[in-house]
Order: C-alpha cells, then structure tokens, then sequence
C-alpha cells in the first residue's frame, strides 16, 4: 500500500491509498470524508433544462437542491477565468450572478472565489472579464491564487499518482465547508481532450508557489499522462455543487476559442464524473474532436481515471439524467444513447 502525504493544517489528516487510489481514508471538514458513491445508492442525479433565458434556467435548476445545507456555511466557489475570452471560453456572468445569489440568499455566512488563470495574469483576467465589480456588487470576495503565499498551499505528494513531484492545491477549497464549482462545455487542444469540471479544478492548483523552484503546469503540459494527472487533482477535494452552463459549447478548438454551437443546456449534478460524461455526451452529439467521439465515454481518460480512483461514479448505469420539462426530455435520450454507445 502506497502511503499519500498530505502537508496540511489540522482540519486535514493524513490518508492512506492502495495502489489504485481507490481506498482513501483521507479526510477534511472536520472528520467528513470525500464522497466516493457518486450519489445515493451510488446514483448521481443530473439534472438538465434546455433553457431560452440563462437567468430563470439556472434558478429552476439549483432549486432541484437541498440550498439550505448552505446555511451559515463559508463557501468557495471555482469558476472557469482561465483566460479573458468571453463565454463560452469563460464563465458567463450572469450565471456567477445566479449561483452567489442563490448561496447568498440560503444564508450562506461568506462565499470566496478563488481563481488561478492558465493563460494570462489572473488578476487582468478577472478585471477585465467584470469579476470584481460583480464582487462589489454582490459582496462576495475574490482570491486572486496566484498573490497567496507559501502557507495558502496544501502540498499533495506524488505517492499512488502520475505527478512527478506532486501537486499543491489552495487551501481555501479545503478548509471550506461547501465547495461549488461551475464550468463551461469546450473541448480542449493542448491535450486535455475536453475541459469541463475535472479540468476545472487545474485552476485551485499552483503554478508556482513561493520559496518551491518547480512550474507544476509545466509539468503537466508537457506530461503523456496529462489527462490522468488531471482526474488526480480531483481526488483530493470535495465539491457539493457542480453548474455545467452549456448555453453554448466549443465543440473544436478551445478552451479560449473555437468552433461555437448552442445547445442552450444548463446542466447540475453533485457529481463531477457525471457532469462530464454527460457534457461529452453533448459534444458527440454536435460533432466533436475525433479523440472526443472515438470509443466508449467512460473509456476516456479523464473519465475513466477519476471513475476509478473514487471522484464519481463507475459507470452510465450510476447516472440518472432528470429533464425539468418536456423540450429538456428530448435531448436527455438523445445523452442517454450517447452515454451508453
């Protein structure tokens, strides 16, 4: 049994996994331990609306959730700010707007956005993209990762995955109580096949960290094992919210430009694995990358890797795609096809 290291403060303990990552013990939150069943009885509801208008799709779609676990929580929030495209390459602001207010108003005590860009200055690309003044607005607060020092880091060794020197992931999305995460349909051209909610979480992990003389996404970037390293990163965090806007997807190219279709999904689920398997689904059925419509969806390296190691569920049988109304009925058995072909 290989032995997984955490340099963490006291909320964190130390976890221990088996060779295929797939026994972890290791736990955060004051004893809550990441969620490996995918859902109740290992089913992962996804929740699905074809949606004219962004703002009212995305309000009938969190109230499918329980919002009043958010109550008094500290929340961290992960949008996709990896450059300062417009959406889809980045998150669209209204529905930034839409999730904080909907956390705000379950009575959530403070909600913490923290990004890290991959292409560009982080801080440039939130200012021009309107993240900040949407912060003043809203009063949530912003953390520009890429400003945090050495302490602001959670070291996760190398034990038991494909990173060379391991990875750090930022503190704030361990330490929080609730973790929601939303994030753009697009495929992805520097070698991560697609970019949805497990690439997502490539922006809570440093590039760099003060006093180490290490680039991390260097290392990524150039790796041949740079699609599991991403499913790795998920393994060691929790999220309880997942808001896929599909309103409009990169099915070539990406994830700062290419070839734009609107499917005008908005999609949610507690499940990350699911999310993208069924994003996948999308894009196969818009045509996609050839590396994204050959084989078995859950054969995908991202998909496969987090499905095996814990993140989310095992396979298209643990997903269990909810329309809210009739139009979003028509294309979830379209997805269904797709998921199980």
């Amino acid at each position: 049994m290989s032995l997984l290291k955490l340099s963490s403060p006291p909320a964190l303990l130390l976890g221990a996994l088996g060779g295929s990552l797939g026994s972890v013990i290791t736990k955060f939150r004051g004893g809550k331990g990441i969620n490996t069943k995918g859902g109740v009885d290992g089913i992962a509801k996804v929740f699905l609306i074809k949606a004219t208008n962004r703002i009212e799709g995305l309000r009938a779609l969190l109230k499918q959730f329980d919002m009043s676990e958010f109550r008094n929580k500290m929340v961290a929030l992960k949008a996709n700010f990896n450059s300062a495209d417009p959406f889809p390459a980045s998150t669209h602001l209204d529905t930034l707007r839409v999730i904080v207010e909907e956390i705000k108003s379950a009575g959530a005590s403070e909600i913490i956005l923290a990004e890290r860009s991959g292409m560009g200055r982080t801080r440039e690309v939130l200012e021009a993209l309107g993240v900040f003044d949407l912060a003043r607005e809203l009063d949530f607060k912003v953390l520009v990762l890429d400003e945090i020092d050495k302490d602001s880091w959670v070291k996760v060794e190398a034990d038991g995955t494909h990173w060379l020197r391991g990875f750090y992931i930022a503190k704030v999305f361990l330490e929080a109580d609730k973790v929601v995460q939303t994030c753009c349909l697009k495929t992805h051209r520097f070698g991560g096949h697609f970019t949805m909610s497990l690439k997502n979480s490539v922006g809570l992990v440093a590039r760099k960290v003060p006093g180490v003389n290490y680039d991390y996404m260097a290392e990524l970037h150039t790796s041949p094992h740079q699609r599991l390293m991403i499913a790795e990163i998920n393994r060691f965090y929790n999220v309880d919210l997942v808001v896929l806007d599909a309103m409009k997807a990169f099915v070539l190219g990406g994830p700062e430009k290419g070839k734009i279709v609107e499917p005008n999904l908005l999609v949610a689920s507690r499940d990350r694995v699911a999310i993208d398997a069924v994003g996948v689904a999308i894009l196969r059925i818009y045509g996609t990358m050839e590396n994204l419509q050959r084989g078995r969806i859950f054969d995908l390296d991202q998909i496969r890797r987090a499905s095996e190691i814990g993140v989310g569920v095992k396979s298209p049988s643990d997903i269990k795609i909810i329309p809210l109304d009739s139009k979003s009925a028509e294309i979830a058995k379209e997805i269904e096809t797709k998921l199980v072909a």
